[in-house]
């Protein structure tokens, strides 16, 4: 029997506090969920219980793995985003809790989404452009949802912008099991500038060390 077991502990999933209009988003966060399940691996997200934020966390849960959800005190009324399932780690503002999913997580993954989503991936990819981190990050790209990101950031690139080294940090596939495969084979390259860069791991949790406590 194949071991599915995974080099991963915890996987930060971004993604939509919107369902979406098409099934094939809803679905592919079930599926996102159940791989994770599968290869034995831990979930940190953003909290709540609505949109693909909910499915992907239920799916995480209901197979018995470990569910995170890291989410500020001003959007921890029901009403906004509902029941977190799992552990609820309540921190003081946005930046912190990019901070706390980043220090939690092996690899990121997002999934469709919108504005929060493509904050929180551009922000993950820039820290990895900087040699801040050295972890993964995968785009879920459900029926060519980012594929207009993509060309874009391939834009960036002829014109100078973006070197192809750092346009190899975005892992891109259109199913979960086929995304996280390529995510555990997924060797870091550095920029000859950034690789001489030396950052301590306070970079990325500076603002997490700012909070008087964390409550669980």
């Amino acid at each position: 029997m194949e071991d599915t077991r995974s080099r991963f502990k915890r996987i930060c999933v971004f993604c939509g506090s919107s369902s979406g209009k098409k099934a094939s988003y809803q679905e592919a966060a079930v599926e996102l969920g159940k791989e994770l399940v599968e290869r034995r691996i831990d979930l940190v997200y953003g909290g709540g219980s609505v949109g693909l934020m909910g499915l992907v966390s239920q799916a995480v849960h209901d197979g018995g793995r470990h569910v995170l959800g890291v989410i500020p005190r001003t959007l921890m009324p029901r009403e906004i985003t509902g029941e977190t399932v799992g552990e609820v780690r309540a921190v003081s503002h946005m930046h912190e809790r990019k901070a706390e999913m980043a220090r939690q997580a092996d690899a990121f993954i997002a999934l469709p989404g919108g504005y929060g989503t493509l904050e929180e991936l551009l922000e993950v990819i820039t820290w990895a452009q900087l040699g801040i981190h050295q972890k993964p990050v995968g785009l879920l790209n459900v029926d060519g949802y980012y594929n207009s990101l993509l060309s874009f950031i391939d834009k960036a690139v002829d014109e100078g912008f973006v070197s192809p080294t750092a346009r190899r940090i975005i892992v891109s596939a259109p199913t979960a099991k086929e995304l996280v495969r390529e995510l555990e084979e997924y060797v870091p390259e550095h920029d000859e500038v950034t690789s001489k860069l030396i950052w301590e791991e306070v970079e990325i949790i500076s603002y997490a060390s700012e909070k008087p406590g964390v409550a669980t």
